[in-house]
């Protein structure tokens, strides 16, 4: 886990958090299909389906990913939070969390799963900006530059952890209260969208993609939510191809408006519903028999 962090730190530090952060989806993939090999999960119809919708959504990320403004040094960084644009988007992502936290979490968050999962993703944005600034710090340091004076390394380091522990610890709430296959895909979702938006207001990512870059990138990740969704929201429904007209035969009740199946009829005429008072084959004096219609 501490070398996927790792390797997942240095990403930030050389391509743009708007590639980056949605590709952190192949993460649940890699597991899904982990976890039906080693731990006998089962991985159904829909659990496939999303696999490939995520492979695929990440493809057509990947193809289309925009490229970042280069920042090379803390200064340059520095330069970059001071930009009015991304001062307003930190005011508005401080604040709003502080409402969530102090205001709106005591009282709805036992209730509602999306108090504690906005709370991590706005958080969220601005950790992924402070990675960002600390991969190129270290990349500065690597190279000899003396990074650890200048006192904007260790605001980014402070702000790291503040950020961090907040998102676990109201990460951790969220998991205990509700179920993780609800969790999991809105999380996903919002902290997904938070990073975007704090990427292209910081680095200017999207300024210089084309029209076809930007649909190529929204339907990239749509295709991403799409898979992400099937995966969990349907991971506790057992059945499969072989299975889904045994399904269907089982369950009578699921058909529309409580309806049962149509049965088809006996290929024989059927005689009328009136019962029919008719001697015995045998001959019989005085013994009749019923012939009616078979049930």
């Amino acid at each position: 886990m501490g070398a996927g962090e790792a390797a997942n730190f240095a990403a930030y530090a050389f391509a743009p958090a708007t590639l980056v952060t949605p590709l952190g989806a192949l993460s649940v993939l890699v597991s899904a299909v982990l976890s039906s090999y080693f731990l006998n999960e089962r991985l159904n119809v829909h659990g496939k389906i999303g696999c490939l919708l995520c492979i695929l959504g990440s493809t057509v990320m990947v193809i289309h990913a925009p490229q970042e403004e280069e920042v090379s040094s803390l200064s340059a960084m520095a330069e970059k939070l001071k930009d009015p644009g991304f001062i307003v988007f930190a005011v508005c992502v401080v604040g709003s969390s502080l409402i969530l936290i102090l205001a709106v979490a005591p009282r709805f968050g036992q209730k509602n799963v999306l108090v504690y999962i906005l709370i991590c993703s706005v958080i969220g944005s601005l950790s992924v900006s402070c990675v960002k600034g600390l991969g190129i710090g270290i990349k500065q340091l690597i190279a000899g530059t003396a990074v650890l004076k200048e006192p904007l390394f260790w605001s980014i380091v402070i702000c790291l952890i503040v950020c961090i522990s907040v998102q676990i610890s109201y990460l951790n709430k969220a998991l205990d209260i509700f179920n993780t296959s609800i969790v999991t895909p809105i999380y996903y979702v919002f902290f997904t969208t938070s990073v975007m938006a704090c990427s292209a207001i910081l680095f200017k990512e999207w300024l210089s993609m084309t029209t076809d870059g930007i649909v190529g990138t929204i339907s990239g990740f749509l295709t991403i939510i799409l898979g992400i969704f099937l995966l969990h929201a349907f991971k506790d429904i057992t059945f499969s191809w072989d299975s889904l007209p045994l399904y269907l035969k089982k369950s009578p009740q699921s058909f529309l408006w409580g309806q049962q199946p149509y049965v088809a009829l006996p290929s024989h005429d059927i005689e009328t519903k009136d019962e029919t008072m008719m001697p015995r084959e045998d001959g019989s004096k005085g013994e009749w028999g019923l012939h009616q219609r078979a049930p």
